[in-house]
Order: structure tokens, then C-alpha cells, then sequence
């Protein structure tokens, strides 16, 4: 990004007050302009295609669609946005999933506002930014090797798959569940069950339970 540019962002969060907060924060910055907040991954996808901005700002844990899976289809559309995670998260399965999604920084939700604004010049300018908590060798090195022991959600399941199992997870019946990916509730039943045989998981609850802890939903 050449120098002087207005860095546009759009910010990925359900909480709105982080997300007025940060909008605040980084309208504070005379090269810095919020174009759209949304509160869900879904919604993050329609208005980047809308706004092009040239930064999302993404949390992991949103409703209806996560922010890994959100990264993911982003770049798969619009390679030139750039995607700056901001998670309370900092497991090395989901920095790793998301850096491998496409995202090109990760920053803690614990950190100051001057590493904020920093992040963002980063990203915009083409660069990588990572957190100095999560920085380092042990991520390098897990992005690096193959996945090894037990796989998680990102690397057993399918994207629909995933997408199927957050919605099972936030409660959603069936029908509402087929309605939102515009598949038939059938397609739907049929990836859950897939689901349960590829994770050895024999219940609904119990699907809910993994990906509350795969970071595919929250409470």
C-alpha cells in the first residue's frame, strides 16, 4: 500500500461494544476510515464483496459462520483484502488454521491500541503481523509440519462440513439449518452423520461439545 493511502476497514465481531470500541480507536487515525461493522462471518463475506475494503479485521468466534471459514472464502473471492485476526484465542491449532485460511496477521484481544494501529499499517502495506505472545518458532514450526495424533475440525471435516456443525452447535434445528445453506434438510442429516462416523461422535450434544472446543462456536 503505497504511503499516504486511506486504509479502508471493515470490522468482523458480534460484541458490538468491542466493535464500536475499536471503531473508535482506529477512527482516531487520520489514515484510517471503518467503511462497515457485521457481527457474523456470513455478513462479513456479503459486505466484503460490497465495500472491498482493504482490511477485515476478523474475530474467530462469530454466529453462523466462524471467522477461519470466513477468511477462507474471502480470499478465495477477493485475494487482494487483507484479513487481521483479533481473537481472545491463542491455541497454535487456531492461529495456524487461520493463518492457513488466508489471514495475513493475528493479534490478541489484550493488546494495547498503538499495536493495533500498527497491525493494521502492517497488514494493509502487504505484510505479515503476528502478536508477540504467538510469534515465533512453535508456530512456524506447526504450519510447517503435517498434522500429527488426533486431526481437529479444520483438517477432518469439510468446509460444509464445518459450517453444518456450527450451526448444530448454536442450536438451530434441522430445517432452519438447510434453509440458511440452501441445501435440502436431507444434504443436512446426511453431513451430520458423516460427521459423527469421521469423529467417532454418537450424539447431538456431543457434536456440540467438540466444536465449542474446536473454537467453532462459543457459549
Amino acid at each position: 500500500m503505497t504511503s499516504g493511502k486511506h486504509i479502508r476497514i471493515l470490522l468482523a465481531d458480534d460484541h458490538v461494544v468491542l466493535r464500536e470500541g475499536l471503531r473508535a480507536l482506529v477512527e482516531m487515525e487520520p489514515d484510517m476510515e471503518v467503511v462497515a461493522g457485521v457481527a457474523n462471518g456470513r455478513d462479513a463475506i456479503k459486505k466484503t464483496q460490497e465495500l472491498a475494503p482493504d482490511v477485515v479485521v476478523m474475530d474467530i468466534g462469530m454466529p453462523e459462520l466462524n471467522g477461519i471459514d470466513a477468511t477462507r472464502q474471502i480470499k478465495g473471492q477477493q485475494p487482494n483484502v487483507f484479513i487481521l485476526c483479533l481473537s481472545v484465542h491463542r491455541e497454535e491449532r487456531l492461529v495456524a488454521a487461520m493463518l492457513k485460511a488466508g489471514a495475513s496477521g493475528y493479534l490478541l484481544k489484550t493488546s494495547a491500541r498503538t499495536e493495533l494501529v500498527d497491525a493494521l499499517r502492517t497488514v494493509a502495506s502487504g505484510e505479515t503481523y503476528l502478536s508477540p505472545p504467538i510469534a515465533g518458532d512453535v508456530v512456524e514450526h506447526h504450519l510447517r509440519s503435517r498434522t500429527r495424533g488426533k486431526r481437529g475440525a479444520y483438517t477432518a471435516l469439510t468446509e460444509r462440513e464445518r459450517e453444518v456443525l456450527q450451526l448444530v452447535a448454536e442450536g438451530h434445528r434441522t430445517k432452519a439449518i438447510a434453509d440458511r445453506l440452501h441445501v435440502s434438510p436431507k444434504t443436512v442429516l446426511t453431513h451430520r452423520e458423516n460427521m459423527m462416523k469421521k469423529l467417532r461422535i454418537d450424539s447431538v450434544s456431543g457434536l456440540t461439545r467438540y466444536a465449542l472446543r474446536e473454537g467453532l462456536a462459543e457459549l
